[in-house]
C-alpha cells in the first residue's frame, strides 16, 4: 500500500480521534440517562458531516442533528441508518415525504408545518416522526407560548389519526454562553411550563431538550433527556468567557495548513496587496500563502491574521485577496513548499481558531465553518 500524498496547495486536517474524545468528554458532563445529539449542520461546522457523524456515533452519540432536511437526507444517503436524525429548519414545500421515508425526526414550529407533514404522511401511508419546538425567548424558530395550546392540540389530533408520532419537545437558549444571564432561568421557566402543558394534554415525548454546547458544559439544570453539542464536539470553546478549549477538556479537531507558494526579497517602502494597506518598513522577505477569502479566510483579518511559519507566528501583511495573502517573513527564507499553519489546537505553537476570530472581529464558529469546499479535508485519527 502507498500513502495518498497530501494536497500540496492547502488542506484542513480533521482529527477524528480528537472528535471522539470530545464526545466522550461531553458525555461525562451529563447524567448517565441523558443522551447526546451530535450536531453536524453546515457540513459538520466545516469538518465534514458524514465522517464526523460516524465518529460521534462511534463515541456514544445516539442522535444526529442537522439544520436543513437536505443535510439530513444526505446523511441517510451516505449510509447512516442507525442514529436518529433530527432536522429543524423547514420551509414550505420542503421534502416532508422524503423525510418520512428516510425515518427522520422533523421539527414542527407552526400550524403550516403540521399541515404539510400530515399531508405527506397521508401520501406516503407512513406515520411521521415530529418534534414540537417552543419559542421560550430566543425569538427565532419555534412556537410562541400563546400559540402553543393550538399547536399541541392539533398535533395530538394528528397523532390520534395515526398520521404523526410526537417524539420530542424542545427549545433553544439565547444566552447560554453568558454565565449568569437572566434570560437563562427565564427561558427554563417558560420551557417547563410549556412542557407541563403538552404532557398534561397527552403528549408522551421520547426526549425533551434545550441544551446547546455552552449549556451542556456549564448548566446541568438544562440537560433534561438530551443535550445538543455543536461547536464543542469540534473542540472549540463556545465562548472565551466559559474557558479555553483546554480548560473545558476539549481538543480542536481542525488544523488548517498551506504550502508557501513563493518567497522573495523586496526593498523597504514596497506596497503589498490591494490598496497597499501594508508597506514594508525596511528590506524584507515576503511569503505568499495560497489561501484567500474564496477558501474562507476572513478578509476582515487583513493586516491582523496570525500564521505560523517555521517556529514563528507571523501576521498577514496587507489585504487578504480572493485566493492568496502575504506574510512578512522579516528576512527569513523558507523554501517554497514549506508549511504555514493558519490555525489548529495551538499546542504546536500555531494560532487557534479563536485567535483568528479575534483578528476578524467574529466568533470561532465562523472561522471553522466558513472554510470552503476548495480546501480538501484530510482525515486522521480514524
Amino acid at each position: 500500500m502507498t500513502e495518498t500524498p497530501l494536497p500540496r496547495r492547502a488542506h484542513a486536517e480533521i482529527d477524528l480521534g480528537a472528535l471522539r474524545a470530545n464526545i466522550r468528554t461531553l458525555r461525562t458532563r451529563v447524567a448517565p440517562h441523558v443522551q447526546v445529539m451530535a450536531v453536524v449542520k453546515a457540513d459538520g461546522y466545516g469538518h465534514g458531516a458524514v465522517r464526523c457523524a460516524e465518529a460521534a456515533v462511534d463515541a456514544g452519540a445516539t442522535w444526529i442533528g442537522t439544520a436543513t432536511p437536505q443535510e439530513a437526507l444526505a446523511l441517510r444517503a451516505a449510509g447512516l441508518r442507525e442514529p436518529r436524525i433530527l432536522c429543524w429548519l423547514w420551509t414550505p414545500g420542503d421534502p416532508w415525504a422524503e423525510g418520512i421515508e428516510a425515518d427522520l425526526d422533523m421539527t414542527v414550529s407552526g400550524l403550516w408545518a403540521l399541515r404539510e407533514v400530515t399531508e405527506a404522511a397521508r401520501d406516503t401511508g407512513r406515520r411521521a416522526r415530529i418534534q414540537l419546538k417552543a419559542d421560550t425567548g430566543l425569538g427565532r424558530n419555534g412556537c410562541q407560548p400563546a400559540d402553543w395550546p393550538e399547536l399541541v392540540g392539533e398535533a395530538l389530533k394528528a397523532e390520534a389519526q395515526g398520521l404523526v408520532r410526537i417524539t420530542g419537545l424542545w427549545s433553544h437558549l439565547a444566552c447560554a454562553d453568558e454565565p449568569g444571564h437572566p434570560s437563562i432561568p427565564a427561558q427554563l421557566d417558560v420551557f417547563r411550563s410549556m412542557l407541563d402543558f403538552a404532557e398534561k394534554a397527552g403528549v408522551e415525548p421520547e426526549v425533551r431538550h434545550i441544551a446547546n454546547s455552552p449549556a451542556t458544559l456549564t448548566l446541568p439544570e438544562t440537560h433534561f433527556d438530551l443535550v445538543r453539542p455543536g461547536i464543542a464536539m469540534y473542540g472549540v470553546s463556545p465562548d472565551p468567557a466559559l474557558g479555553t478549549s483546554a480548560e473545558l477538556g476539549l481538543r480542536p479537531v481542525m488544523r488548517l495548513r498551506a504550502s508557501i507558494a513563493l518567497v522573495k526579497r523586496v526593498p523597504g517602502g514596497h506596497g503589498v496587496s490591494y490598496g497597499h494597506q501594508y508597506v514594508t518598513p525596511d528590506e524584507t522577505t515576503l511569503g505568499l500563502i495560497p489561501l484567500g477569502y474564496a477558501d474562507g479566510v476572513p478578509r476582515h483579518a487583513s493586516n491582523r491574521g496570525p500564521v505560523l511559519v517555521g517556529d514563528r507566528v507571523r501576521t498577514v501583511a496587507g489585504r487578504i485577496a480572493m485566493d492568496q495573502f502575504v506574510v512578512d517573513l522579516d528576512g527569513d527564507l523558507p523554501e517554497p513548499g514549506a508549511q504555514a499553519v493558519l490555525f489548529g489546537p495551538g499546542d504546536g505553537g500555531e494560532p487557534t481558531a479563536q485567535d483568528w476570530a479575534v483578528a476578524a472581529d467574529t466568533i470561532a464558529y465562523e472561522i471553522v465553518t466558513r472554510i470552503g469546499a476548495r480546501v480538501p479535508r484530510v482525515y486522521v485519527g480514524e
